[in-house]
């Protein structure tokens, strides 16, 4: 398995959002840059917040998208172009509806189910799927025509702590993933249940 050169969190930007179930992506990115006393700075090129440094004894380069998140797929394109990193040693958080909040999933490849910064992603990768997902669970509002307004609004307090907890469990992991041991790191992080079961 080809190792992680950069990993992203989806976010739409802007204050107004930066507490939105759909930013939790972000937030794992946010809380594994603070961790590591990586800092990220503004970088147009990559149209979005930028930053590299070492995460164990891996030099690790992060990306939150400061494009909205439908257009999420033209900042990971330009940076994995810049530094010719292939879909596959690119590891993209996002939110996902269809697990509780406290609970992670981390997949290779597949479709975007739905998820609008997924979709960029895939199509600005010239349709490849392979990258890495790492899928922060934020529940689900139980019916479709609800999804817009839960994605875009702010998880309950106690939703909010299962799933700040669980980030945290991603971030201790990641090093182990990051080391190449994926089954060590699935394993860990398939079992993280931090929510009210």
């Amino acid at each position: 398995m080809s190792s992680i050169k950069l990993i992203v969190g989806l976010a739409n930007p802007g204050s107004q959002y930066q507490d939105t179930r759909h930013n939790a992506g972000a937030w794992y990115v946010e809380e594994l840059a603070r961790a590591y006393n990586i800092p990220f700075k503004v970088e147009n090129k990559f149209h979005g917040l930028f930053a590299k440094g070492l995460i164990g004894s891996e030099e690790i380069k992060l990306l939150i998208p400061s494009t909205f998140m439908n257009l999420s797929g033209k900042a990971i394109q330009a940076v994995a172009n810049f530094y010719k990193i292939a879909p596959e040693e690119i590891l993209v958080a996002h939110d996902e509806l269809d697990i509780a909040p406290g609970t992670l999933k981390l997949k290779k490849g597949g479709g975007h189910g739905g998820h609008n910064g997924l979709r960029d992603t895939i199509s600005k990768l010239g349709n490849n799927k392979e990258f890495i997902r790492l899928r922060v669970g934020i529940g689900h509002p139980g019916h479709k025509s609800q999804v817009t307004g839960y994605v875009l609004g702010k998880p309950s307090p106690d939703d909010r702590n299962a799933i700040n907890l669980a980030i945290d469990e991603a971030v201790r992991e990641t090093p182990t993933l990051l080391n190449g041991d994926w089954d060590l790191a699935v394993q860990r992080l398939h079992s993280v249940k931090t929510g009210a079961e």
